[in-house]
């Protein structure tokens, strides 16, 4: 049997055990009273806060971008260009004055003297210079028929005087003409007044589609 002496170290160790334990209680209990604490003092300062339920995050699919739609405005372009003709026969279209103005049946004559005076202010233009044939022609198709879909009434297309063509002719001259009449938007046309470009544009009265 182990002597009274020989228990005394293993007292020892076990008190010494307790005290650590209790030890290790303590720090824990002040640690909890200090979180309580300081969420308290959140709580004091931005109000009551309630926790967020947690949600599984889903990851999407990036959807790509839409197609340039190319192939339709290519579509659209050759239309354009194959929609005005060149040689068409406007002679009895066009007023017998001298600026060979345009109006379309239903379109009085009034509407030109109006056109004439400026009635209507000018809303957009378009100027072909420096543009050959085919681009002019399809620049035109697109300009009408954007600014009759923007609601425009009143436009002005500039040709040119030709000073800078081959034999001083207007090259583009006659063509606008041409064009501008197979446009179902056009209503009326006539030559500039000399501010607003005389013999080198055209003042054109559309009907608004929008």
């Amino acid at each position: 049997m182990r002597s009274l002496a020989d228990l005394k170290p293993l007292a020892r160790e076990l008190a010494a055990a307790r005290e650590a334990a209790e030890l290790e209680r303590e720090r824990r209990a002040a640690a909890a009273r200090l979180a309580e604490q300081e969420r308290r003092v959140f709580e004091l300062s931005v109000g009551p806060v309630t926790p967020l339920r947690r949600v599984d995050r889903v990851l999407h699919a990036v959807e790509p971008p839409e197609p340039e739609p190319r192939q339709r405005e290519a579509d659209e372009r050759a239309v354009l260009l194959q929609a005005l003709s060149d040689e068409i026969d406007i002679d009895s279209l066009l007023e017998t004055d001298e600026t060979l103005s345009f109006r379309r049946d239903g379109i009085g004559i009034e509407v030109i003297r109006k056109l004439r005076r400026g009635h209507w202010s000018l809303q957009a233009q378009l100027d072909l210079h420096g543009l050959r044939r085919d681009a002019a022609r399809e620049a035109v198709g697109s300009f009408i028929h954007e600014s009759a879909r923007r609601g425009l009434r009143c436009v002005r297309v500039i040709h040119g005087k030709g000073h800078g063509s081959p034999g001083k002719e207007p090259v583009l001259k006659s063509r606008v003409r041409r064009w501008l009449v197979q446009k179902n938007e056009v209503l009326a046309f006539v030559q500039a007044r000399a501010s607003d470009g005389g013999a080198g544009a055209l003042i054109v009265l559309l009907a608004g589609m929008g």
